[in-house]
């Protein structure tokens, strides 16, 4: 029997278009598809033979319709393309070039090689390390876990004011080091507080990867944080991981999921001891969400009325949790306002997105940029083009500043919902503006 012929290689010029490489980093295969037919001439019903998927599927995915999330689908398309591993966070593929002939983004001129060597050739290999760390002395005490916490706390600071992906490393660095330390024997009050401290870097970690919209490494990492958080029955922590699942579900466009998760959030924190009021409100609000995504009006409208009424009980003594500090007055208004937009109640939902966002953080730029988006897709759906626009222009700047795919799937919403009215004045003010700002998001837009 003949050999099957190697498929067609992709061009080189693709691979390391940095559209392309993005497109592959988030794992947006309705954009990889569209540039694949466009750029290589390989057409759905091509895409789907050489990736095992049916015409109709390749078509929804493409239509944006369906996501792709399996891993071995994944590997399929890698392979079926050949799109090298790396591109698409896989391990190096069977048919992969040597490692010398690999595709890699386009960089800048090379920095002159006696500039880099001192530092890279003055660094211990990983092995020392490992080997300092055996022989470092291991005593731990109640001020060493107040440092992690602290640490944690300004992890979270610099996340929501630059995005996660520069932190990640080293999030996953201390995750390491406090599991490590789990595995010697320590008194109870310690090693509590540090599978606590373990549970919070791995949510951590887990919404770093949320928010770059890969979702198949937060899930794995918050399922872990959900374990560690389960071994000091922390419920109120498991209620927060389950409802960072929920969220993570409406994203993925599965409500029944985000609901069924939500559900179990609020029954861990209703079990919970000392649950405070804003952890209850702030539950009520993924379950408006999950119920908004589902287009369940009364349910929604019920769900925002408990969450205000939790709030509404809040007190300056409460013990809150640190991680729900963030859910204060401003956070209650906007994410009300997101329910009602998600049900069409757009009237209701503009005044009360645009109350928050003047009253928002100015340094949590990952905030002030996603919740201007939302309010810009708001003013357009009630038809105020200019305002639309207006808003959106003054989103640029803090979304500029953060790096985070969210962010940047909200801008390209937005962007995709202005082609009506790509003419108009405003629009084109705007579309000035951003491939001035983020020339990359006007760039990574190809139409089939």
């Amino acid at each position: 029997m003949p050999e099957p012929s190697r498929p067609k290689e992709l061009p080189v010029s693709l691979l390391t278009d940095p559209v392309m490489i993005e497109a592959c980093q988030v794992r947006d295969f309705g954009r990889i598809f569209q540039m694949v037919k466009a750029r290589a001439g390989i057409y759905p019903s091509m895409i789907a033979r050489r990736c095992e998927l049916t015409p109709s599927r390749v078509g929804e995915v493409i239509a944006g319709r369906r996501q792709l999330l399996h891993m071995d689908v994944i590997e399929r398309i890698s392979d079926g393309l050949r799109i090298p591993g790396h591109m698409l966070g896989l391990a190096r593929r069977s048919w992969e070039t040597p490692p010398s002939l690999t595709v890699t983004p386009r960089e800048p001129a090379a920095v002159p090689t006696s500039a880099v060597e001192p530092l890279v050739t003055g660094l211990p290999g990983a092995d020392v390390d490992s080997i300092l760390a055996l022989a470092a002395e291991r005593d731990l005490s109640a001020s060493m876990l107040d440092a992690l916490h602290s640490s944690i706390a300004d992890y979270w600071r610099r996340d929501d004011e630059h995005g996660g992906e520069t932190l990640r490393p080293a999030v996953v660095g201390q995750l390491r080091y406090v599991v490590d330390l789990l595995k010697e024997q320590r008194p109870a009050p310690l090693r509590d507080g540090l599978h606590s401290i373990a549970a919070e870097l791995a949510r951590l970690t887990g919404w770093t990867y949320f928010d770059a919209r890969q979702y198949n490494q937060a899930r794995a990492y918050f399922t872990e944080s959900l374990g560690l958080a389960k071994a000091v029955d922390d419920r109120q922590f498991m209620a927060n991981v389950l409802a960072c699942m929920s969220l993570q579900a409406t994203y993925q466009d599965k409500p029944g999921d985000a609901l069924a998760l939500v559900t179990a959030a609020q029954d861990q924190a209703r079990t919970a001891a000392g649950t405070t009021p804003r952890v209850l409100a702030m539950l009520a609000m993924r379950e408006a969400f999950a119920h908004a995504t589902l287009g369940h009006h009364g349910a929604t409208h019920t769900a925002i009325s408990e969450a205000h009424t939790h709030f509404g009980r809040i007190s300056t003594g409460d013990p809150d949790p640190a991680w729900v500090a963030y859910f204060d007055e401003p956070k209650l208004i906007v994410d009300t306002g997101i329910a009602h937009g998600r049900l069409g109640e757009t009237a209701l939902a503009e005044p009360l997105i645009a109350d928050a966002l003047r009253r928002e953080n100015q340094t949590n730029h990952r905030g002030r940029a996603f919740h201007a988006f939302w309010l810009a897709r708001t003013q357009l759906q009630l038809g105020k083009l200019d305002e639309a626009c207006h808003t959106a222009m003054d989103a640029l700047v803090p979304a500029a500043a953060v790096s985070s795919q969210r962010v940047a799937g909200h801008l390209r919403e937005f962007y995709e919902q202005l082609e009506p009215f790509r003419r108009q004045p405003a629009a084109v003010a705007f579309e000035a503006r951003l491939r001035e700002v983020l020339p990359r998001q006007v760039s990574g837009s190809p139409r089939p």
